[in-house]
Formats: C-alpha cells, structure tokens, sequence
C-alpha cells in the first residue's frame, strides 16, 4: 500500500510515496527549500509544487515543526508566526486538491522509528529527538505517543535548547564535533533527568553523520541511538498518518 508523506522542516520541504508494508519511501524522495520568510501561503505552494511533482492522487500526510491539534497549527516557533491557530488541513487540503492529515514533525519520525526503525519492540519510555533548525521531540510510553511535546524549547543554562544544541547552532556557530557532542550531552542530561528514559533515538539530517558525535557524548545512562529511517523519517510517519496508522 503506497501513501504519499509530506514532511515540512524549518530548511527544507521534501516528500515522496510511502510503501507502507515496508516502512521506506518507493520512489526517491523530491525536495524544495522552505521559502524565507515561510509563511502559510508560501509554503503550501512549496507542499503542491513537491505533490504535483508526483502527479499523486489519493490521501496525503503532512508534517509540521510546531504543535498540532486537530489540524490547526498551534506554534511556530521556525517558520513565519502566521502558522499560529491556522488551519493548516483546510488550507494544505485546498492547495494540493487532496484529503490532508496534519501533525506534528517529530511525532511523525518518531511514530516511523517505532513502527519501522530503531524503537521497534521497545518498551518503557523512549524519546525520539529530531536535531535540525530546531530540536523536535516524541515521547512514547510502552509504544504509545504522548503527543505534541516540545522538549527542544526547554531552558538550558539561561538558553532555549535548541538555540544550542540543535544541528542548526552547530552550523551557525561553525562549532567542533567534540563542542557540539558536549552541547547535546547537556541537553539529554537535562531532558533524562526530568523523563529517565530507556532510550534515545536521535533522528533529523546528522543522524547520516552518527559517528561523528554520539561516541562523544558521556554520562548519558539510556541507551543512545541514530534513527533507522534517519531523514525519511519524517514522510514515513506522515504517510502512517494518513492512513491512519
């Protein structure tokens, strides 16, 4: 069964059809650059151009970097503020001409990671973090969801976490492997000591490059490992979405 997932991120909008019996994309994947400033307009046009791309009809699933509920976009902490109480399925819905589920990104992976990838058959509490623009998060408890958690927005050290520890302050602030590693350290001590989480799974673009950071990271006592799916995750889980998975 092919679904077709959608996943918006604060750098870039990529989808492809989703074979949802093997949990990977079936055709490669088609990108386009979130516009600057993303407002909704502007990004729905990118949503159709990467949709039509395929010529897809049918159901599709799409990904939101902010908190979710019941279709309308709540936050929008790196994209335009315009997102804020939007509609988000009526208007994605209307610009692709298609039946459209919205949800938050990092659930999306996260469902993905546990379905298919590296949080399959776990039990306990596990935390799927998406390092990228910003830092995305899911929680799941013996495998269930624990929707719409923003863990990326904890204060650390007088900062915003993602401000420090996600892949696009390392970029910005063209930090060392060993710096960064040592910024993320921080940040997972903080977030195992409110959680105690069984396991990490790391997901987002530099979970390609896993071995260039997490061997650094120390003191960590949960299990720490790079997501399966690694940047895909996020279509897969929106394609799960959408077909109600």
């Amino acid at each position: 069964m092919e679904i077709f997932g959608v996943d918006i991120g604060g750098s870039g909008i990529k989808g492809a059809p989703v074979d949802l019996d093997r949990g990977d994309l079936a055709r490669e994947r088609h990108k386009v650059l979130t516009p600057q400033p993303a407002t909704p307009d502007r990004v729905a046009d990118c949503v159709a151009e990467v949709v039509g791309h395929f010529d897809w009809s049918g159901p599709i699933g799409i990904t939101f970097p902010g908190v979710v509920t019941d279709g309308t976009t709540r936050t929008a902490a790196n994209v335009d503020k315009g997102w804020i109480d939007t509609d988000a399925r009526a208007l994605l819905g209307d610009r692709v001409g298609q039946p459209v589920t919205i949800l938050n990104d990092a659930d999306a992976a996260g469902v993905a990671e546990m379905t298919f990838g590296a949080g399959r058959g776990r039990r306990g509490t596990v935390i799927m973090l998406t390092l990228g623009t910003g830092i995305g998060s899911a929680i799941f408890v013996d495998g269930r969801l624990v929707p719409n958690t923003e863990l990326g927005h904890l204060e650390l050290h007088g900062h915003e976490a993602e401000k420090r520890a996600s892949t696009k302050a390392r970029e910005d602030e063209d930090l060392s492997w060993q710096h960064w590693a040592h910024r993320v350290q921080k940040y997972l001590l903080h977030v195992e000591m409110l959680f105690s989480p069984e396991l990490f799974i790391i997901g987002g673009g530099v979970s390609r490059k896993a071995e260039k950071f997490l061997p650094l990271i120390e003191k960590v006592r949960a299990e720490i490992v790079p997501a399966e799916l690694q940047n895909n995750a996020g279509i897969v889980g929106a394609a799960m979405a959408a077909a109600g998975r």
